[in-house]
């Protein structure tokens, strides 16, 4: 492919099956794209929308150009083109998530250290939330109460849909949910087993990091896999919309508009 001609918004792997999703999950959450610092991910936003504008700098090949749409993925959000906050992008959930479950799973023998480390844990959860949101739609509780945008195929707007707020949401707590589960649930059935060696008793000062690196060999793998378990541009059909809009947007374009499309979020 000519570079000049290089859709910079194409998906590299096909969005539509799992492999695919996985392996554009498993490029953007490279935690090590967290370590770069905002001029380096600045310089990638600016090669991306050189790209969209048709103005490649000479010189530019492919891989820089996909380099530069990892970059910006990672660290820019996909409805406002802003540059997210560190702790709540998803590149940074092996490093964050790694270290907080480890001290979940360590600290739990006292009420107090289950307290802290639950309410730290909620915490990053909810900055994670926010950041990865569906930005289309002002901040309301949850977004059911008011609905997140739908577009058609083509990105225009046709209205807010609290189905599709609930759709979307519920896909995401499932991902969460498989994200966490092997660290939480697994781990400690090792670590359990592993204590009762005598090479174990003797380093118990080394538990904790033992843990906190166990947690991020899962987390390596089950960020991207989580994530890939439904399309972020999510679909509905439009016979499963709330009534009123599936009216209006019949009433405008009749039957040439069968699916709408937005945002779930991670």
């Amino acid at each position: 492919m000519a570079v000049s001609s290089f859709d910079i918004d194409a998906p590299r792997w096909d969005q539509s099956t799992f492999m695919g999703r996985l392996k554009h999950f498993f490029n953007i959450t490279d935690w090590r794209t967290a370590a770069l610092p905002d001029s380096r991910l600045d310089e990638a936003k600016a090669l991306v929308e050189s790209c969209r504008a048709g103005s490649i700098p000479p010189g530019t090949t492919e891989e820089q150009l996909h380099y530069a749409k990892k970059l910006y993925d990672s660290a820019f959000h996909p409805d406002t083109g802003d540059r997210m906050n560190l702790i709540g992008r998803m590149s940074f959930q092996v490093p964050g998530g790694m270290a907080i479950t480890g001290f979940m799973l360590q600290f739990y023998r006292t009420v107090p250290a289950v307290v802290f480390w639950q309410w730290v844990n909620q915490s990053f959860n909810a900055l994670v939330n926010y950041t990865n949101r569906n930005a289309a739609s002002p901040i309301t509780p949850k977004e059911i109460l008011n609905g997140i945008a739908v577009t058609d195929e083509n990105g225009n707007k046709l209205g807010h849909s609290k189905k599709a707020a609930a759709k979307g949401i519920t896909q995401v707590v499932v991902s969460r949910i498989t994200m966490a589960a092997p660290g939480m649930v697994i781990l400690p059935i090792i670590m359990e087993r592993l204590e009762k060696y005598k090479f174990m008793k003797r380093i118990t000062f080394l538990h904790g990091p033992i843990q906190v690196m166990l947690v991020g060999g899962f987390l390596i793998f089950m960020v991207p896999a989580a994530c890939s378990l439904f399309p972020q541009q999510c679909s509905m059909a439009v016979s499963k919309l709330e009534p009123e809009l599936r009216d209006s947007i019949a009433s405008q374009y009749g039957d040439s508009v069968q699916r709408v499309y937005f945002n779930k979020g991670l």
